[in-house]
């Protein structure tokens, strides 16, 4: 952007953690940890990564402040 180019938006890969066919839960994409492995659904408690806070600063100040 700051070299001129477009920017029309954002696309999240995911809110929340999703299993990978690839790697399963070795790799997390979301903005929301989900406390589960492959093999053991755990307590499937959700806790917001810093991640989240980022992109919730992002759509509030319109991507201002990238």
């Amino acid at each position: 952007m700051n070299l001129g180019v477009e920017f029309i938006g954002f696309c999240a890969w995911s809110f929340m953690d999703l299993i990978s066919g690839h790697s399963g839960f070795s790799k997390r994409y979301g903005f929301v940890y989900v406390n589960r492995d492959e093999h053991d659904l755990k307590d499937l408690a959700r806790r917001k990564k810093k991640s989240f806070f980022w992109y919730k600063d992002v759509i509030s100040n319109n991507g201002k402040d990238l």
